[in-house]
């Protein structure tokens, strides 16, 4: 396994970027038990893998895993349930999952967890007000799309969620990858375990059609049998409150797929006699023009599949868009859904929310090598828009994406997460890694030889119903 190489801020110019070691890591702590590698210094991104390092012996995890008299959630028990999950992918089947996570506790989880982002706002603000302060860093994730054992080394290699380290998760939680529940439930349990400092947006694949047919929904009903159209249905209620995008810092956009249109809202003639005024929304294509915070604010979140129309086309736009080189913006034909904007919106964004800075996911290594004069996603990230106000970045935190592949050659894709530190948090550190290696095996729970790209000719008729 190559480790983890800290790259400078994206203002040197592309290919100057001199690589920086990383602190050499303390011994393994109770807390870290749970990995299988060890991170240690790197001096460049080319090097080759370093001999791996053998991982101290893991203690049994404490399973059953119980609710918390009490209902508070603490470092220990989210770290055990860290432990116990990657100790089921290697020594369990799938469907024994409940021995290690009753489904009384997977509904204390997630009811729990649920209450909390469905009274979130659509763009959660993170600032002095949220705790952020002079000693504080943002760590902002990229899609992990059910890879366990990589979302636990980004853990432990950026360290673990405190007072004064924050985490933006840009969704795509789960799908393609062969542990979507265990790091759903994950994530959510350090959301509620420290709600102000870790913070869940919603990918396009928190939503009914995408995990009906990339494997979410097998998964569940493959792991929790006779509850598994139970747990499937709580999980699906859990996204629809996930937000939709962040400011950090008042500094920093980020969503998962990208910006977003305005909706012209135009009332027509009343008639005598009718109290109510007819509202006409879905404006023709040619008149897209972008939106504004106080329209993303005021969205309906918690429609997870389209029909995406009226009010309903900013969530669609926020996680289906895709950055282009060409200036404008248009609907998305490639993908049937979203927008497709180029550097001139970028700029104008920008300046509209007087920001420096966007950061997007969605697109992995199979996407991206479909688009034309944009950056692959060898290293997990590219910087896609370099104007006057800023720049647009795309961080993809998924490596050796998609797990299961139907073609002999693998991407073989670096992912990344991107660290904002003070005082402005608008300059970001790159972090890119590889996958842990080896894998635990698995089977896919989707037809992946039918699906290589998940994220084009969607069926939208089938999504509609």
């Amino acid at each position: 396994m190559t480790h983890p190489v800290e790259m400078l801020p994206a203002s040197e110019p592309p290919g100057t970027a001199a690589c920086l070691p990383s602190a050499t890591p303390p011994p393994p702590s109770s807390d870290e038990d749970f990995f299988s590698s060890v991170s240690v210094a790197s001096t460049c991104s080319t090097s080759s893998p370093s001999t791996p390092i053998p991982s101290p012996p893991q203690p049994d995890p404490q399973i059953p895993i119980s609710w918390p008299e009490g209902g508070t959630l603490t470092l220990a028990w989210v770290t055990d349930l860290m432990l116990s999950f990657d100790w089921a992918s290697k020594n369990l089947s799938p469907a024994e999952l409940p021995s290690v996570l009753p489904v009384v506790v997977f509904d204390r989880l997630v009811l729990t967890a649920s209450k909390i982002l469905h009274k979130e706002p659509n763009c959660v603000h993170i600032d002095s007000g949220s705790g952020l302060g002079p000693d504080s860093k943002v760590v902002v994730v990229g899609d992990v799309h059910g890879q366990l054992h990589d979302v636990l080394f980004l853990l432990r290699d950026a360290g673990f969620p405190s007072d004064d380290r924050f985490f933006v998760f840009n969704g795509d939680y789960v799908d393609r990858g062969a542990w979507g529940l265990e790091t759903f439930l994950l994530l959510l349990a350090w959301k509620v375990f420290m709600p102000n400092r870790v913070f869940l947006l919603r990918g396009n694949h928190e939503s009914k059609y995408c995990t009906s047919v990339y494997g979410f929904e097998k998964e569940v009903l493959a792991k929790y049998a006779d509850n598994g159209k139970h747990v499937y249905r709580k999980c699906l209620m859990c996204f629809e409150g996930l937000p939709l995008a962040s400011i950090i810092g008042g500094s920093v956009y980020t969503a998962h797929g990208g910006i977003f249109r305005s909706i012209a809202v135009t009332p027509a003639k009343r008639a005598k006699g009718k109290k109510n005024r007819k509202i006409v929304l879905n404006p023709d294509a040619s008149a897209i023009s972008l939106g504004s915070m106080e329209e993303l604010l005021k969205a309906r979140r918690s429609v997870l599949d389209p029909p995406w129309e009226g009010t309903n086309l900013i969530p669609g736009d926020v996680l289906w868009s895709d950055p282009s080189m060409k200036d404008g913006l248009s609907p998305n034909k490639e993908r049937g859904i979203g927008l497709l904007w180029g550097p001139d919106c970028t700029e104008d964004f920008l300046k509209n929310l007087n920001i420096k800075l966007i950061i997007r996911s969605h697109e992995g290594p199979d996407a991206r090598e479909k688009r034309p004069g944009l950056g692959g996603m060898d290293q997990g990230y590219t910087i896609d828009h370099d104007v006057k106000s800023g720049k647009l970045i795309t961080v993809f935190s998924a490596p050796d994406y998609p797990q299961f592949q139907a073609t002999e050659d693998r991407y073989r894709n670096k992912g990344a997460y991107i660290i904002l530190e003070p005082p402005n948090f608008d300059i970001p550190i790159f972090r890119s890694f590889e996958a842990v290696t080896p894998r635990p095996k698995a089977n896919p729970f989707y037809d992946f030889e039918d699906c290589i790209d998940s994220d084009e000719e969607l069926d939208l008729a089938s999504m509609a119903t």
